[in-house]
């Protein structure tokens, strides 16, 4: 008897640690969401049970990390490109994607810089970068770094600059470079240029340069149980919203009903 209560304890053990593991959430995110991310799961804990994990790097690396079959129920992409090359192969739940997030991208330098510009067509951005690089993330698969080359091409300077570029696998990481001095200048999101003090803004790309830069979140065809849905629930909720305009992402749909 003792020993078929134990049995049927160890079940119920069991059987209660694969219900809390399915509601685990694990989120593979755009590199320049981490601070306003970070922040939000940590708000979003109590609908969504714990805090997801979140693996964080450039939304290409993320997307290919997917399709290879790595285990993301909840996939946020920095471009909508990335989210659609997961979309036409089956692998997140169309049903659920949202686009959540806007940002701007700019032109920023060293904190101790005195560097100066006027960011327009032909300006003299080779002038300024001088016999340093300009420090960008990849500008053929990353998303802050196809925005950037898309804006250096519509202003007309993306030729006498080109051979100057310092790729980085992400835009933290391009940010890293002008942040440590590595680079004289760098071409990254607003929202990582407010993220790290050692950097300085010293123009901002139009709008019209580039294509609209937009935050899609999805859920993968491979999540489970109901936290990643909580969770994109949570993303849209007020206290989501003000902790994304605090770190300066513009937030596209309403906030969600209770």
């Amino acid at each position: 008897m003792a020993s078929a209560i134990g049995e049927l304890a160890a079940l119920l053990v069991i059987g209660t640690t694969g219900a809390l593991a399915q509601e685990k959430v694990t989120v593979f995110a755009a590199a320049s969401l981490k601070n306003a991310l970070d922040a939000v799961n940590q708000a979003c804990t109590g609908e969504a049970g714990h805090p997801a994990t979140i693996s964080y790097a450039a939304s290409s690396a993320l997307a290919r990390q997917i399709e290879e079959g790595a285990p993301a129920d909840v996939f946020m992409s920095a471009d909508l490109d990335w989210m659609t090359y997961l979309s036409d192969r089956k692998l997140i739940k169309s049903e659920t994607e949202t686009r959540l997030l806007g940002n701007s991208i700019v032109l920023v330098a060293p904190a101790d810089s005195t560097i100066e510009a006027t960011i327009a067509n032909d300006f003299d951005l080779a002038g300024l970068i001088g016999e340093g690089r300009l420090a960008m993330a990849n500008v053929d698969a990353v998303p802050a770094g196809k925005y950037g080359k898309a804006a250096l091409k519509s202003l007309g300077v993306w030729a006498s600059v080109e051979g100057k570029v310092a790729q980085a696998e992400n835009v933290r990481a391009a940010l890293a470079l002008v942040a440590t001095g590595e680079a004289p200048l760098g071409i990254v999101y607003k929202t990582d240029a407010a993220a790290e003090p050692k950097v300085k803004i010293v123009g901002a790309f139009p709008a019209d340069s580039h294509p609209a830069i937009v935050y899609p979140v999805a859920e993968t065809t491979g999540s489970q149980g109901n936290g990643p849905r909580a969770f994109l629930e949570c993303l849209r909720s007020a206290k989501a919203k003000s902790l994304f305009e605090e770190q300066g992402f513009t937030v596209l749909t309403p906030v969600a009903s209770n």
